[in-house]
Formats: structure tokens, C-alpha cells, sequence
């Protein structure tokens, strides 16, 4: 990182066209979890800080469909559904 930059804030954009594939993504996989008694919050998170495949069951294809986003991505998901809600709660 070059130091005249580090008093800037550096803008991140992703694609929108994820958008509805990662929400399908996490609710599929959610249910995955819970069919096979898995925590899915526990799990997901497990996934989503270390990027291990293997916290995610291969139950009805669940690991290879959260493969197919980004992990920023499925965060991007959570937090725009997150703040929304609080919004509407106001």
C-alpha cells in the first residue's frame, strides 16, 4: 500500500447480478444444515472466516453450490438483508 494513500478510503463494488444466486445459495444451504442436524449458523460461520469446504455438508449438493460464490460475496448477502430489516424496525 502506498503511504499517500493510507488517509484514503478505498471504495469496494461487487457484481450485482450474484445478488439473488447468493441469497438461493445461503438459504439452500442453510436447510442443508439443519436436515442433517448441523448448528447452519455455526457452520456457515465456520465456512465463511477459515474457507473450508468442510464445515458445509455435501447434503443435497450444499458444498458445491457455496463454492460457487465468493465468500465476500455471501457476507455482501448477509449484511444488505441484516441492515434492510433494521431499517424497516425503525
Amino acid at each position: 500500500m502506498n503511504n499517500n494513500n493510507f488517509y484514503e478510503t478505498m471504495k469496494f463494488e461487487s457484481p450485482k447480478e450474484n445478488v439473488n444466486e447468493a441469497r438461493d445459495i445461503i438459504l439452500t444451504v442453510y436447510e442443508a444444515l439443519k436436515e442433517k442436524g448441523y448448528n447452519p449458523i455455526n457452520q456457515m460461520i465456520g465456512y465463511i472466516l477459515s474457507g473450508d469446504p468442510t464445515y458445509i455438508t455435501s447434503h443435497n449438493n450444499a458444498r458445491s453450490l457455496i463454492r460457487k460464490i465468493e465468500r465476500d460475496e455471501l457476507i455482501e448477502e448477509l449484511l444488505v438483508f441484516y441492515l434492510k430489516n433494521e431499517e424497516k424496525n425503525k
